[in-house]
């Protein structure tokens, strides 16, 4: 049985950048989280990752870098025999209203038309409480990872948001396949 896997980028597959992730150069994985990826793809997972990108409203880069960086990430993930179904991302900046920046749901609401599965039997791994928000707008499994922004998101999380938490997108990714989680 096929399930749906999304994640966040920044901060859970690759490092995060203050002045954004601008180019493929700039890009950089995180340890274990491309075999991760191929774990889950090997596993039966139908991997999407959602991503707030409003370096593109500010024009710190152009839909081209954006291409680019998504098919630097594809390549370097293919030996792991990792298979990354689509990418979406909001293109907005924070303060523009709309229904497709995390935390709203808009961007797993996409994901779960185009890919077919169910919403509530899906997975989002995210650093972000924005991330742990869109997931339960979704009514998707939130999970968060401590890498990125995690340990922050952790740290300031009050109890009734608080969710399976994991050292990286490796464990994540082991307790899922697993069926810890």
């Amino acid at each position: 049985m096929r399930r749906l896997l999304i994640i966040d980028r920044d901060g859970v597959i690759n490092q995060e950048s203050p002045s954004f992730i601008k180019h493929p150069n700039e890009w950089v994985p995180l340890p274990g989280s491309l075999r991760a990826l191929g774990q889950a793809t090997h596993a039966g997972f139908d991997i999407f990752v959602a991503s707030n990108q409003s370096g593109l409203a500010r024009r710190h880069l152009g839909i081209d870098d954006l291409n680019h960086i998504h098919t630097r990430l594809l390549h370097e993930a293919a030996p792991f025999g990792a298979r990354i179904e689509a990418f979406f991302f909001c293109p907005h900046g924070p303060n523009e209203g709309c229904h497709c920046r995390k935390p709203q749901p808009g961007l797993l609401l996409s994901i779960g038309a185009r890919s077919g599965l169910p919403l509530v039997n899906g997975v989002m791994i995210g650093d972000r409480a924005s991330d742990l928000a869109a997931a339960r707008a979704a009514n998707v499994k939130p999970v968060l990872v401590l890498t990125g922004h995690g340990q922050a998101t952790a740290n300031a999380l009050p109890e009734e948001a608080r969710c399976p938490t994991f050292a990286d997108l490796a464990s994540a990714v082991h307790a899922l396949v697993s069926g810890a989680l």
